[in-house]
């Protein structure tokens, strides 16, 4: 590792984590699959465990809301609101989040907040089942949840570092990673199939069912207080402020950051997915084309997930990340150029691959190069970026998109991507030298 960055080498304490005799080298097809040592530690298998279920729990939700809220509008313009209603919160108490899960037991944290997201599942299911047919109500419990999931994330991102050691938490993030894809892609579809078969109310009971396995895994995670190293502090303002200093000290922290910035603002095209469907791939039919378009990046992400053996090994999480962000361009630039939908599918699959390839090391840089003290608030901006940052896109695209054409703007938008990484590459060595 890099240590003019940081003198924390992000192995995880004894009382944390299980030792294990150093592993054979992989052969064979082997070296191609998912490196699953991670797994072999029970507290890092508990948590990830968990995540398998609500990974696809939580997409159950996410279908149920919006499609409650059109049944009772018929508007597509609430559905919109009701998602940014749930950003604000999200943003606010991620931030906060993170500067808490700096300065008590991280396990009791994620105890506290995911009884609370499961809580909400219950109060969504409550409304849903009692014909209560408020927006309004509906939006309140969002912002809650997502309140309750900004809480959530930093503490247990950066407890990953607690459990597993340094050179395995790109394996680890690999992991997680492709977990969360896969619920992205099944979720939609498992609510798709449920929803004619037993109602959309018990859409919300089978995540707060889901999120009773979670709390079963954090349960038995081991104390995850401050380091004995760290000052005893308050979780103010203030810490979220020294937290954004921290970043700006840090180069290679304020890369990582910037690169995924990057990536989603200029490179992320769903919001033109749409009008592509409609003009561009018309003659595929239209909702084949939406469909294909919007699953084509998980599905990549997931099959970069499953062969993330390739390359969780590799040592040069800065070089890794600029090679995976520049792939992201140049493939969001073929999926631009290509008139037909399966060679822009197979662009767009490949870009879901470069994709996992660069959160799985900026997520490992976030916990190496950051001590342990820093790494909940590192991990609260880094879930702010990760929400934020496709946003932003949608709006950019989309105005893009009317005044300039969609594959145009789509093209162009990877184009600055290559662009711009490869300057800030060049420009400032810290991302570039980074090693563990």
């Amino acid at each position: 590792m890099d240590t003019s960055e940081s003198t924390d080498s992000g192995t995880a304490p004894e009382d944390a984590k299980d030792t294990e005799p150093a592993a054979p080298p992989r052969r064979g097809w082997r070296r191609w699959a998912m490196d699953t040592r991670p797994l072999r530690i029970p507290a890092y298998r508990r948590l990830w465990s968990s995540t398998i279920v609500t990974a696809v729990g939580s997409q159950l939700t996410a279908v149920a809301v919006p499609k409650q809220i059109y049944d009772i509008t018929g508007s597509s313009a609430w559905v919109g609101a009701a998602s940014m209603a749930g950003l604000l919160p999200l943003i606010v108490f991620a931030l906060w989040g993170g500067a808490i899960a700096d300065t008590m037991d991280r396990r009791k944290l994620l105890l506290i907040t995911n009884s609370g997201i499961a809580l909400t599942s219950v109060l969504f299911w409550l409304q849903a089942v009692t014909g209560l047919e408020s927006v309004a109500a509906l939006m309140l419990l969002l912002a809650m949840q997502q309140a309750f999931w900004g809480l959530n994330a930093p503490a247990r991102n950066a407890s990953i570092a607690r459990l597993v050691p340094a050179e395995q938490l790109a394996a680890a993030n690999a992991l997680g990673s492709t977990v969360m894809q896969t619920g992205q892609v099944v979720g939609p579809l498992l609510a798709g199939a449920l929803i004619p078969v037993v109602g959309l109310p018990e859409l919300y009971l089978i995540d707060a069912l889901a999120l009773c396995v979670t709390l079963w895994a954090v349960v038995r995670l081991p104390s995850l207080p401050p380091l004995e190293s760290a000052t005893p502090r308050r979780a103010g303002w203030r810490e979220v402020v020294a937290g954004f200093r921290y970043i700006s000290l840090h180069k290679v922290l304020l890369l990582s950051f910037l690169a995924d910035i990057v990536a989603m603002v200029f490179g992320m095209p769903r919001a033109l997915f749409p009008q592509l469907a409609a003009q561009t791939y018309a003659p595929y039919g239209e909702g084949l084309a939406l469909g294909t378009l919007f699953a084509a990046i998980p599905v990549g992400a997931v099959v970069g997930g499953l062969f993330s053996g390739t390359f969780s090994r590799a040592r040069r999480h800065g070089w890794m990340v600029i090679g995976a962000v520049v792939a992201w361009g140049v493939a969001i630039t073929g999926f631009g150029l290509s008139r037909n939908l399966w060679v822009g599918v197979v662009f767009l699959a490949a870009a879901g691959v470069a994709d996992m390839v660069s959160m799985v090391f900026r997520g490992a840089i976030l916990l190496s190069a950051a001590t342990d003290e820093m790494r909940g608030r590192m991990q609260g901006v880094f879930t702010v970026v990760v929400a934020g940052g496709p946003r932003l896109a949608d709006v950019l695209h989309g105005t893009a998109g009317s005044a300039f054409g969609a594959r145009t703007a789509v093209a162009g938008g990877g184009i600055l991507v290559v662009v711009i990484m490869l300057m800030l590459a060049f420009a400032v060595p810290a991302l570039r030298r980074y090693r563990v």
